[in-house]
């Protein structure tokens, strides 16, 4: 099998076989690891004044270290960002990774359309919205869904991504920015229907989100995403509990605590990796990664840590 087989294998719940597969949603640390800048730190201002050949080398530049993290640390899914000021950048990397690797790594990008946690300074107006003016916000959910599965359905003849990654945010580490109720009405239906549309496009589903899931969980497993993603421990998230209560029904991924590896110990961070192969891999469906990203600031020699344990103890027998 190849590493974008046994992803999809622990996305469909199949059974459990070799080491449990592992992926980051962005791994930032390329300098450090490989003395050169992650693509989507890059910005091209003069894009178009590059020849052929130089847009073309940058393509593959950006390509290549895509392929090198996922060779060095067992990956077997890229998530793609592209390029800023490069236009139909993530399509263009994409199509050079499949040249360069085939069907060898699941291939993803963003593809949330759904309401998030507004920042700052639009977090008062999103409030008032939902009090004073729910049907606009409604059609608004709706144009943004719609936009997103045209979008898909146009990249579908590409042959470019097996899946989607909703990245829109729902939570604090103190719960969600909603309540249910409100989750309820104005960003769950809207969520069904975006993995709905997307399921039925072909492609497969990882929903994340970080904070406090709790209280919303089963109205997120209810949307039917094939994947669950941060299971944030620093929210107090704890993946034995979440496989008790969803493990039947989709994959599980992450709550390895991104905390630990930047401010603990070697020994608080092996705990929190031994924790979540000890809890995650029974049975099957759990793909191990970080509790959010390998995000700048954080140690590599921790990341490389984490994954060591990963490659010598997340095997099934």
């Amino acid at each position: 099998m190849t590493p974008r087989d046994e992803f999809i294998n622990a996305l469909e719940l199949g059974p459990p076989r070799g080491r449990v597969p592992t992926f980051e949603l962005v791994f930032f640390l390329t300098m450090e690891a490989f003395g050169r800048v992650f693509p989507g730190h890059r910005r091209f201002t003069q894009w178009d004044q590059m020849s052929a050949r130089e847009q073309d080398a940058q393509v593959a530049h950006a390509a290549q270290l895509y392929i090198d993290i996922a060779d060095r640390y067992g990956h077997h899914a890229i998530m793609v960002h592209g390029f800023d000021g490069m236009p139909d950048s993530l399509q263009l990397i994409a199509g050079k990774i499949r040249e360069l690797t085939g069907d060898r790594f699941f291939l993803t990008r963003h593809g949330d359309a759904t309401f998030g946690l507004p920042d700052g300074e639009q977090m008062a107006e999103f409030a008032y919205r939902i009090a004073d003016e729910p049907e606009a916000l409604h059609g608004k959910a709706t144009e943004r869904v719609d936009r997103a599965l045209d979008r898909s359905e146009a990249e579908m003849g590409l042959g470019l991504w097996d899946g989607m990654t909703l990245c829109s945010d729902y939570c604090f580490n103190t719960g969600p920015f909603l309540s249910p109720a409100q989750f309820g009405e104005f960003v769950a239906p809207y969520l069904e229907r975006l993995v709905r549309g997307y399921r039925d496009q072909g492609y497969y589903v990882i929903k994340h989100t970080d904070g406090d899931i709790m209280p919303i969980l089963d109205q997120l497993v209810q949307c039917r995403p094939h994947a669950l993603h941060s299971l944030d421990p620093q929210a107090g998230v704890d993946i034995a509990e979440v496989k008790r209560r969803c493990g039947d029904d989709l994959c599980l991924i992450g709550n390895v605590n991104c905390a630990l590896l930047q401010t603990g110990t070697d020994e608080e961070c092996i705990e929190s990796a031994r924790y979540c192969i000890e809890h995650g891999m029974p049975g099957g469906g759990y793909i191990f990664s970080t509790s959010n990203c390998v995000y700048t600031g954080m140690p590599l020699e921790r990341y490389e840590l984490i994954n060591r344990i990963w490659r010598e103890e997340a095997i099934y027998p």
